[in-house]
């Protein structure tokens, strides 16, 4: 990753990671990834079609040394500080839309939480917020 992305760049890198950090690119992850840049405030103005190029860039990124921590630190230099837990509640609502969070998911939403130093009440609000949302009967 050379290039500094913009913010809505950034928030769709972290969501990516997210996805694939189980190694499983979940359908019902990216349909997520979709649902929340054609809805959300944050996005307004993005295009979408940027989405697939982005993801090429996070996998690239990821499959190098210490592409993991690179992501993170990216994210952390795009994003200004007010959209820290926004970052954070993307990647969480993509590690619950699957509704099985794996282990590497929750290891890298525990990376995220502390690299974007995301208060500990606001990453259970967060959590608990999208485990009511993607409950089944």
């Amino acid at each position: 990753m050379t290039d500094q992305p913009t913010i809505q760049e950034a928030l769709v890198h972290v969501m990516m990671t997210t996805c694939v950090a189980d190694r499983d690119m979940a359908h019902v992850e990216l349909t997520a990834i979709r649902m929340l840049v054609d809805r959300l405030p944050v996005f307004a103005g993005f295009d979408i079609a940027r989405l697939v190029p982005i993801a090429e860039s996070t996998a690239r990124t990821l499959a190098e040394e210490n592409g993991l921590d690179v992501i993170i630190e990216m994210a952390k230099a795009a994003l200004p500080a007010r959209l820290y837990e926004t970052a954070y509640a993307l990647a969480v609502e993509v590690a619950a839309a699957d509704v099985v969070a794996r282990q590497e998911e929750l290891h890298l939403l525990e990376m995220l939480r502390d690299a974007l130093e995301v208060p500990t009440l606001a990453a259970a609000a967060i959590e608990h917020s999208a485990r009511v949302r993607y409950r089944r009967l």
